[in-house]
């Protein structure tokens, strides 16, 4: 399907058709890095040391960084695709150079300065003897391999914008695949531990990261830039800038929010916390299809309002919703009975194992609540109202479920499977103030002067 018969279905399409076409490659892009994920942990765990610990040590600094380049692509994904719904397709070829533009620069600073400190921030983190080393080696390294990861974000934020979520499936794909095959050859080849494994991932990202970004040079892969439009236009940085920051802070806080969420839960003895974490992983494998679909979802809610088309936003919303609850709630039915036999593949002492059922099986409940919670956020940033969205990624941690994981930790006669109930809580609360602000309806008005131009084919 080529870039006109992609947006003539995002504009005119049936509706389950459209969100199923667009979020079923993303599902398949969050299931292929969640097994690199696992894949990558086998390899590093198999050195034999502290290793896995130190990459868990530095992954919410890692992230924090990235959800800088996260939050612009997202501004870029809303802004695209509300110029091409619009049919001002010039708007959105500059919009894709300017954040090509951007981003390779926010890579390469935030790559310098986290190099450079790199060794300090662990030190700050508690870091100690090897696991010191192992985790400034490997965060040092990381932060070299910036400026391909922001380019490829970059990239993300454009195929989106149009609709196009195979070729990211495609480049993510493939880049886990060198990856994977790297790992192993640096790790246990070449003999260097665990800054084989960051060597890997910065060799991956960037060869990938030159590929996709070559792509939006040519004509037949949708909207092509040129080097004019790299040069950079100040009106379109700072918009990026103002609509792509909230998300960025939504993103980097909610990352430092479980940082810190986590400190209050090992009040509650480890068991709590490894229970937490088993859980959590298994959640992810649940949301993926929630996750999946508020991603389709931000694009054509982005084309409709450009198109000044509301209803069928709207439309897309309702359609959204009801898919994703549908699913998940399918997939909860199918797993409750199994509960325990799904814990029992992380975990083996006793107690892990009945802490674990029970927060799974509190998940499950709430997974209605959690896919309504993808859709909203998913409806707020492809409208480009990102502020909406970091309320509710905020609000939903820091403004609920801390605070009441906080009280709960100090209050007497409270059981750690409180802690379970305060999570499903933070969910009902924060999808209730999330429907809200829906019904206020300001999500619906364009982040883009749509005056009449003359159109241009691409």
């Amino acid at each position: 399907m080529d870039y006109s018969e992609k947006r003539a279905l995002i504009l005119e399409g049936q509706m389950k058709k459209v969100i199923w076409v667009l979020s079923v490659p993303v599902m398949i892009n969050n299931f292929i890095q969640t097994i690199y994920n696992l894949t990558d942990t086998f390899f590093v765990g198999r050195i034999g040391g502290n290793e896995v610990a130190a990459i868990q040590l530095v992954w919410p600094i890692n992230f924090m960084v990235m959800a800088f380049g996260i939050g612009m692509s997202i501004a870029a994904s809303a802004l695209i695709s509300q110029y091409i719904g619009a049919d001002r397709h010039e708007k959105a070829r500059l919009v894709s150079g300017q954040v090509v533009s951007l981003l390779l620069v926010m890579g390469v600073m935030l790559s310098l300065i986290g190099y450079g400190l790199s060794g300090y921030i662990v030190k700050w983190m508690g870091a100690t003897g090897s696991l010191y080393d192992n985790a400034s080696s490997y965060l040092s390294i990381i932060f070299l391999g910036m400026p391909a990861l922001f380019l490829l974000q970059a990239f993300n934020g454009i195929k989106q914008g149009q609709g196009d979520t195979i070729s990211p499936m495609v480049v993510g794909a493939s880049a886990v695949v060198l990856n994977m095959i790297l790992d192993p050859i640096f790790i246990f080849k070449f003999q260097m531990g665990i800054s084989g494994a960051a060597i890997a991932t910065v060799i991956a990202q960037t060869i990938f990261a030159l590929y996709a970004v070559s792509t939006l040079f040519i004509k037949d892969k949708g909207i092509k830039i040129t080097i004019k439009e790299l040069k950079w236009d100040m009106k379109i940085i700072n918009k990026i800038i103002s609509v792509g920051l909230p998300s960025s802070i939504g993103q980097a806080t909610t990352a430092f929010g479980f940082a810190i969420l986590n400190v209050f839960l090992i009040s509650f003895g480890e068991v709590t916390l490894t229970a937490f974490a088993i859980g959590n992983r298994i959640n992810s494998l649940i949301m993926m299809p929630a996750m999946g679909i508020g991603s389709a979802l931000a694009t054509v809610v982005g084309q409709n309002l450009g198109a000044d088309n509301k209803k069928r936003a709207k439309e897309a919303v309702r359609t959204s919703a009801a898919l994703a609850t549908i699913i998940l709630v399918t997939s909860g039915l199918i797993m409750w009975p199994f509960a325990q036999k799904i814990v029992e593949a992380f975990a083996i002492q006793e107690a892990i194992i009945q802490s674990s059922t029970e927060y799974l099986r509190i998940l499950i409940m709430a997974v209605p609540l959690m896919g309504v919670f993808q859709v909203l956020i998913g409806t707020f940033q492809g409208s480009g109202h990102t502020i909406s969205a970091m309320i509710l990624m905020m609000g939903r941690l820091w403004g609920i479920r801390i605070p009441m994981v906080f009280a709960l930790s100090h209050w007497s006669g409270f059981n750690p499977s409180s802690v379970w109930y305060a999570m499903y809580t933070s969910n009902l609360i924060i999808c209730l103030i999330g429907y809200g602000i829906y019904l206020t309806g300001n999500w619906q008005n364009q982040i883009i002067k749509n005056k009449p131009q003359v159109s241009v084919d691409l």
